[in-house]
């Protein structure tokens, strides 16, 4: 369903009687909340002051709304089932509030509920919307994005962040509905502050259902009540016990932090086995083909033939995930054997290649990413020594399930990825079978799982991938020296050592 502009702008996702009812039963029934006061500061029409009336009979309610027409609708369902001056709404626009003002004449213990906007700044600046928040650094960005404030974000995180600075040095709640991938976001801000004081509670919601909308949602609940910045997650919002707990642990944010204790011994970087992504080209319509019995046919439609010196055989992510791969359907022209590497030898070593490339080489030439500037003509990048090894290990980044693959070449040529897939690379089969047998055993799945996030566009990585030492899982399945077997038939190189070092960086990365 499209939406219109002002659901756009303002992430109008109006919450049904029903489940702001469900949510007000939640807050009584596991968390044992007594509110004497309730603010809901975006209340659209006024579904969560009404249950809140209905369910939280002593306290006092105030409702605040930006929509004069919304505002209508909720004073006039107030005043149908007789209200009294225990709820009010009021119109107010969130931004230019001074909140500070309001709180300061509320006293006791304050529980703020709602469900705020479902748009993001980026979204808002293309319609040159003025309800959003002035730019500034609140998510702790680095570089450009630090000094602009450009960086985007969703409104209900900057939104919810106010919240929690409202209970900074206040007895309170937050309850929200929110993206899931929104509320891990707050918990990692909530984290990093010294003064830090509230836990965290997901209960998954059907977005789709309440309002036809396809994103992982959830209710957020946040309570002042420990300050470990842990967050149990619910199986729904009917459950009454949690099935796991989100935290950080060793400097990075986990899905699942009993799973993650249990195997955190397989976790340390490992210089012989480094996971890669494939080959990053951005260009598909020229740089990927479709193999006919005429030579190659390109995403314009033309059939060309080209020397298969520079075509390889290509694997998606969506042949990964689904496990096509033993056969493609898509080539690929592989410019470099490096990064860097000059590309005019493809002129007297493949001419018909040459010709093709010049030919489109407008397409290539507006790249818009900055990794091409001052680079030779027509270059990729994620290529190494690893992309030409006949054997690998792959794993779709965005399919979310943990399912390797076990992938050799295929019509007498090594077999490339796109940028989305993640993968090992071996000289032997031998052992590429031994490390598959190692990574699809339950330890290392298990171990990979308690620390994805599988609502993320992208869920796992090779950040997440590297965080797991083949060495300590072998010597956690009783194969330790068939491990070292196989590294010790090569030294690590350069190369190696120099991705060891940056990977060992990145031990501080946080989401």
């Amino acid at each position: 369903m499209a939406k219109t502009i002002d659901k756009w702008q303002f992430g109008d996702f109006q919450t049904p009687a029903d489940l702001a009812r469900k949510v007000v039963e939640v807050l009584k029934r596991n968390h044992n909340l007594k509110p004497d006061v309730i603010i809901e500061p975006t209340c659209g029409k006024g579904a969560f002051v009404l249950a809140s009336y209905e369910g939280f009979e002593n306290a006092k309610i105030y409702g605040f709304e930006i929509n004069p027409k919304y505002i209508e609708n909720a004073n006039s369902s107030l005043n149908e089932i007789a209200a009294t001056n225990r709820a009010t709404v009021s119109e107010a626009d969130f931004f230019n509030t001074d909140w500070n003002e309001t709180l300061s004449e509320l006293e006791g213990y304050i529980l703020i509920i709602g469900n705020p906007p479902w748009v993001t700044s980026s979204e808002l600046g293309l319609l040159n919307s003025k309800n959003l928040p002035e730019k500034s650094n609140f998510q702790n960005r680095k570089g450009i994005d630090a000094i602009t404030g450009s960086g985007n974000f969703d409104i209900s995180e900057w939104m919810l962040l106010k919240h929690v600075e409202w209970l900074s040095k206040r007895e309170g709640a937050i309850a929200f509905l929110c993206k899931y991938a929104v509320a891990r976001k707050v918990m990692r801000q909530v984290r990093q502050s010294a003064e830090h004081r509230f836990f965290g509670h997901i209960y998954p919601i059907d977005a789709k259902a309440h309002f036809d909308a396809s994103v992982e949602a959830c209710l957020f609940v946040l309570t002042t009540d420990t300050g470990n910045a842990d967050c149990e997650v619910y199986e729904s919002i009917d459950s009454t016990k949690p099935s796991h707990i989100i935290g950080e642990r060793d400097g990075f944010i986990v899905s699942n932090v009993n799973h993650y204790e249990k195997w955190k011994h397989l976790r340390g970087q490992d210089p012989h086995y480094i996971w890669r992504s494939g080959i990053k080209h951005d260009c598909s319509k020229v740089m990927e083909l479709e193999p006919t019995d005429d030579g190659y046919k390109n995403g314009f439609g033309e059939v060309v033939e080209l020397e298969k010196d520079y075509v390889y055989p290509l694997l998606k992510s969506s042949d990964v995930g689904n496990g096509r791969t033993a056969s493609f359907r898509k080539a690929v022209i592989i410019t470099q054997k490096t990064v860097g590497e000059d590309t005019s030898k493809i002129q007297v070593n493949a001419p018909n290649t040459w010709d093709y490339l010049i030919k489109h080489r407008e397409y290539l030439d507006k790249r818009r990413s900055s990794i091409y500037k001052n680079k030779p003509d027509f270059s990729i990048f994620g290529v190494g020594p690893y992309s030409f090894k006949q054997w690998k290990v792959a794993i779709s980044g965005l399919y979310k399930k943990l399912k390797f693959k076990l992938v050799g070449p295929l019509e007498g040529k090594t077999v490339a990825f796109d940028d989305t897939v993640n993968f090992l690379s071996f000289d032997t089969e031998e052992e590429a079978r031994f490390i598959f047998h190692l990574v699809t055993s339950p330890p290392s799945l298990e171990f990979l799982d308690s620390m994805i996030f599988w609502d993320e566009k992208r869920p796992i990585t090779t950040q997440i991938l590297r965080r797991l030492s083949f060495k300590e899982l072998a010597n956690e399945l009783g194969v330790l020296d068939q491990y070292l077997f196989w590294i010790k038939t090569e030294s690590l190189s350069t190369e190696g050592q120099l991705e060891l070092g940056i990977a060992e960086k990145k031990t501080n990365y946080v989401g």
